[in-house]
């Protein structure tokens, strides 16, 4: 069997990696994205990016190329049906590669399921026939594997996590609806709510942090809430309360036997999967038995290179 080539094309950077029959990474490189310049210039991008890489494998065999790409994709097709950060509509990405790199087969997928494969193959739900990944960041990203294949259904931006809602009457959503899971648990959510609480706490140190480096992020705030601020505390509480309920719902609809957590938010370990984990059992359907392991993604930005390269293997 021959190495199999994974592209994670973000709005920013293009990162693209070689993997063997184990998914083992063997080298990547990346460029900028520059979407600005279109559709051509990119898929140009990724040929280049691709090609140098065949180039240094000694005559190796190249199976296929995958790639893994923001927005809702058509896995049977190969086309992206919408990807509004690449200003992209109804796009023949997997067919344009494919002709650009002379490598027949070139499978697409979303990033964030691609993520969760990554993670499948060779990450933290290795051991598990079913796994979802829930990436907390600017939003709230996921990815779900049943029965060892990845769930993409066709002509769908499914699957959607972050915009189950938590609260119909609740906080504005950037989808448009009210109270979705992404609204109270994503990092966004999370810096909204600090900067609330610092202006109402001005003798916090949060406030104090916010000061001092001009403004807050998720791993500020969490190191003023490991410092014992009593107004961090009290926005860690409800984030990770947020977070339990949203993944006690992602469990209960979808039966996992595990979920991981990713994003930067991964970085902060078993301490926080307890905490979560505890909030999820004791909301699932007929109680702990049910309730599915919680863990932090562990291949931190090679996953969605790495499910990229998976996809051939695990799409139906």
């Amino acid at each position: 069997m021959g190495y199999k080539i994974g592209v994670d094309l973000g709005g920013t950077n293009i990162a693209v990696g070689v993997c063997d029959d184990e998914y083992n990474l063997i080298k990547k490189i990346s460029d900028k994205t520059q979407s600005e310049k279109g559709f051509d210039f990119v898929t140009d991008t990724i040929a280049e990016l691709c090609n140098s890489l065949i180039s240094e494998l000694d005559g190796k065999t190249i199976d296929c190329i995958g790639i893994g790409s923001p927005g809702a994709c058509n896995s049977k097709t190969g086309e992206i049906i919408f990807a509004g950060n690449l200003h992209w509509n109804n796009v023949p990405l997997a067919k344009t590669v494919a002709m650009k790199t002379g490598i027949q087969d070139v499978f697409l997928g979303n990033d964030a399921n691609c993520a969760a494969l990554g993670e499948f193959v060779v990450g933290a739900a290795e051991d598990f026939t079913s796994a979802c990944l829930v990436t907390i960041g600017t939003g709230v990203g996921s990815g779900i594997i049943i029965n060892n294949k990845l769930f993409a259904p066709e002509n769908s931006a499914a699957p959607e996590l972050g915009h189950i809602v938590l609260n119909c009457n609740g906080l504005p959503c950037s989808c448009g609806r009210n109270g979705c899971f992404e609204s109270y648990a994503s990092f966004t959510a999370l810096i909204k709510a600090a900067n609330i609480a610092a202006d109402e706490n001005p003798e916090s140190l949060l406030s104090s942090i916010r000061i001092k480096d001009k403004k807050l992020n998720g791993k500020s705030i969490f190191d003023a809430y490991k410092a014992g601020d009593k107004t961090a505390e009290k926005i860690i509480d409800d984030f990770i309360y947020y977070m339990g309920q949203g993944l006690a719902n992602v469990a209960n609809l979808i039966g996992s036997e595990c979920i991981i957590i990713g994003g930067g938010i991964s970085k902060e370990g078993e301490w926080l999967t307890n905490r979560i984990y505890d909030l999820v059992k004791s909301e699932m359907f007929c109680g702990e038995q049910f309730a599915p392991t919680i863990k932090m993604a562990s291949l931190g930005n090679d996953a969605g290179i790495i499910g990229a390269a998976a996809l051939s293997g695990h799409i139906n």
